[in-house]
């Protein structure tokens, strides 16, 4: 039962990112469970989109916490930063579009919101670090680099979507983009 309960949650994400508004037939689809089947796990939409949100925050927090702790080199914590949002695939991308809607009503006071704050605090420290060392462009704001690192993972996720480059030389192209992108 809770393989499909995860495999439900996985398919709403990549339903969701690519379209908010879908029905719940198509993740029903996605997923290869009927309707009914997807009402036993999940009362409706809300409480399914508040289990992707968990989903992905643990998977994305978890991977940005392990790429941060990988070096002391601010410049290779920024890259793995990089390849673990474009390994979280969907998950990154549409937890960074939940986070950037205007509905989100995000608070200090809230755990997952604090959560995600902490992350983005640690990351907004290794691009102001790199830009007091002079690697990254002091005439771009953290907001701007952070607005392109989720860019340049959006387009890979899509590239790899569509089988417009090969997988091999996704991250390899990711990187080069965005560190052209930010002066590197």
């Amino acid at each position: 039962m809770q393989n499909t309960q995860q495999n439900i949650v996985d398919a709403a994400i990549l339903v969701f990112n690519e379209d908010y508004s879908a029905p719940l037939e198509k993740v029903a689809e996605k997923a290869a469970v009927t309707r009914r089947t997807l009402h036993r796990y999940f009362k409706g939409r809300d409480e399914l989109l508040a289990s992707c949100e968990q989903e992905m925050q643990r998977s994305c927090n978890h991977a940005m916490t392990q790429a941060l702790a990988s070096s002391d080199n601010p410049l290779t914590q920024l890259e793995n930063m990089l390849y673990a949002g474009v390994d979280c695939g969907a998950k990154y991308s549409f937890f960074s579009k939940l986070h950037t809607r205007a509905e989100h009503q995000h608070s200090p006071h809230n755990a997952d919101c604090a959560e995600y704050d902490a992350v983005y605090g640690h990351y907004r420290a290794v691009i102001t670090r790199l830009q007091a060392q002079g690697t990254i462009s002091q005439h771009i704001t953290a907001e701007w680099v952070a607005m392109l690192f989720s860019g340049v993972i959006a387009a890979t996720i899509n590239a790899e979507a569509f089988g417009s480059v090969a997988k091999k030389s996704l991250k390899q192209f990711a990187w080069f983009s965005f560190s052209k992108g930010i002066g590197i």
